[in-house]
């Protein structure tokens, strides 16, 4: 019963944390709760909300995408780059980005499966590819000079509504029937729990890994034409840094880094409580370089808490009787599983 209540408290609790943080900013700060500052923070977590779901996915089979934010850097300046420098319609551009966001993460996914590589060493080293392609591309240089119709997408509205919100809904929705009505969700979680234990009960784990990291590459392509939308401009330093706060955001949403639980849900919370505590700090003129410490030390936080609570998990799973634990054994939590 406990274990049941469990990821519900862990939910209440962040919500709670989100709630808290209002009330404070909005104390603090007297243009907090302005209508204008609550859509800015909607726009700015846009993209942020929007990769989660890819990164939630990764982290709930047990696997890491660190390559997340120079994907975007490379995203936004060949999308930049075709609009700009070869007059490719925009709505191509966008497609052709989509394109390359699949291929990228099924490059990462076939690595991992392939190699039995772990996902943290592959997408570390992937990272650096990419920002490394991404300044050969721009030269260092900013790019801009994109039709004006493209600014819609990350600027405009509908009914109210910024746009690039109701893509950010659309996304959620999409992710959360993948992960909650559709066997390939179960599997996630079975993978991220036990990838051996999946592959025996006749999960294709290669296969399901593999889309895994395609979804997580394509939901960073979605994000980085928003933010390029909103922005304006391609720089390939656009993206330094989003995979920490992905991270943040996924891992005090609840999501485990050693995967097999957490909830779209609570990730999605985890985005909204990093949007509400980057505009806040900045709204009261914290010091760059104090928020992160702050974010850092949520993050290990987060991490730690995690820890602890799959830990126990375990350990009160086999008091109770059960002859195999939840929680993995030391060996099936390497990289090199078995792939049917």
């Amino acid at each position: 019963m406990i274990s049941k209540l469990r990821p519900r408290l862990h939910e209440l609790g962040i919500v709670l944390v989100l709630v808290l943080l209002i009330i404070g900013f909005s104390a603090l700060s007297p243009n907090f709760l302005d209508a204008t500052n609550l859509f800015n923070i909607l726009r700015q977590v846009t993209t942020l909300g929007i990769v989660a779901v890819g990164f939630a996915f990764v982290l709930l089979t047990g696997g890491i995408d660190l390559s997340v934010g120079y994907q975007i850097s490379l995203y936004v300046v060949v999308c930049g780059i075709m609009m700009s420098q070869f007059d490719v319609p925009w709505p191509l551009a966008i497609a052709l980005v989509l394109v390359l966001g699949v291929f990228i993460g099924l490059i990462n996914g076939l690595i991992i499966t392939l190699t039995g590589v772990a996902p943290l060493i592959v997408t570390l080293s992937m990272m650096t590819i990419l920002n490394g392609v991404s300044y050969l591309l721009s030269k260092g240089l900013p790019i801009s000079g994109f039709p004006s119709e493209f600014s819609v997408l990350g600027q405009g509205a509908f009914i109210g509504v910024p746009i690039s919100v109701i893509v950010l809904v659309i996304v959620w929705a999409i992710g959360y029937f993948i992960a909650n009505k559709t066997y390939v969700g179960r599997y996630f979680y079975a993978i991220g729990n036990n990838a051996e234990a999946a592959r025996l009960s006749g999960v294709n784990t290669r296969r399901t890994l593999l889309l895994v990291y395609a979804m997580c590459g394509l939901f960073a392509a979605v994000g980085a034409v928003l933010l390029l939308s909103r922005l304006n401009s391609a720089q390939s330093a656009t993206g330094a840094g989003f995979e920490f706060s992905v991270l943040t955001a996924c891992v005090l949403g609840g999501v485990s880094v050693m995967g097999g639980r957490g909830s779209l849900f609570g990730a999605f919370i985890g985005v909204l409580i990093v949007g509400v505590l980057d505009n806040g700090l900045v709204l009261l003129n914290v010091s760059e370089y104090v928020q992160l410490v702050i974010k850092g030390l949520i993050l290990l936080t987060a991490v730690i808490y995690d820890a602890m609570s799959k830990r126990s998990g375990g350990r009160r799973k086999q008091i109770g009787g059960v002859s195999v634990s939840r929680t993995p054994a030391p060996e099936s939590r390497t990289s090199t599983i078995p792939l049917s």
